[in-house]
């Protein structure tokens, strides 16, 4: 069922995009990251009990759809222009179009050379994943040395829905717009797959070692579940 409205007293309206019926035994409300709503539900569920349901977590839906519109908002696509911002190791940089410059460098801004703009975005992707791989082996080696975790090798990928990954004989692989993210952030991911060549699982042992090496790691997993959207041109 796609567009299903339900209307209140106080005229607060929460559209259902989609209800998707199946076998499950317990139901699940989901905001998309374009704030769509999507309701998973057992098969024989009334409209009813949804009906319910939704007005009982409404303030819930909303929030949810005003963090997603507003990931949106910033996450806009670029222009590739005089001023557009782009992250960096978690700073803000303004991009400027340059005949300065033959290669993009950052200073105190993201300078782009005017003979990249046409192929902007290709150009800047390429740059990001340089300096992803130059900074990821640098914070690899610190973390192995610090734990004994030993890796067998490191590659920056363009995986859509993966930070990062191991693999079963120890080669790590990270997504580049790692690079975009705080120091911190980018930490935790390292941590996180390094764990992974002793721990194959996210176990109650993984969870463990990741605690003894990084206390905090809870609220880096946070940050990056609330702000990885930013995380892209």
């Amino acid at each position: 069922m796609v567009g299903y409205m339900r209307i209140k007293k106080d005229m607060t309206k929460i559209i259902i995009n989609k209800i998707i019926r199946s076998k499950r035994r317990s139901i699940a409300l989901i905001v998309n990251q374009d704030a769509s709503l999507i309701v998973r539900v057992p098969l024989k569920t009334s409209l009813e009990y949804i009906d319910r349901l939704v007005a009982k977590k409404i303030s819930w839906i909303k929030e949810k759809q005003a963090l997603a519109i507003n990931n949106y908002a910033k996450n806009k696509p670029k222009e590739f222009i005089n001023g557009e911002v782009f992250l960096y190791l978690g700073d803000h940089y303004h991009l400027k179009i340059t005949d300065m410059h033959s290669n993009i460098s950052l200073i105190d801004f993201l300078y782009l050379p005017q003979s990249m703009q046409a192929n902007a975005k290709k150009c800047l992707i390429m740059w990001y994943k340089a300096q992803a791989l130059e900074k990821l082996k640098e914070r690899v080696n610190l973390y192995s040395t610090m734990t004994g975790l030993k890796y067998k090798s490191i590659k920056v990928t363009g995986a859509e829905k993966r930070w990062g990954s191991c693999s079963a004989k120890g080669g790590l692989c990270f997504n580049w717009r790692l690079i975009m993210a705080p120091l911190s952030i980018l930490d935790y991911v390292v941590v996180h797959e390094l764990v992974h060549i002793e721990e194959k699982n996210h176990s109650s042992s993984f969870w463990g070692k990741l605690r003894t090496i990084m206390p905090d790691y809870e609220n880096k997993r946070k940050w990056l579940k609330k702000n990885g959207i930013m995380l892209n041109i």
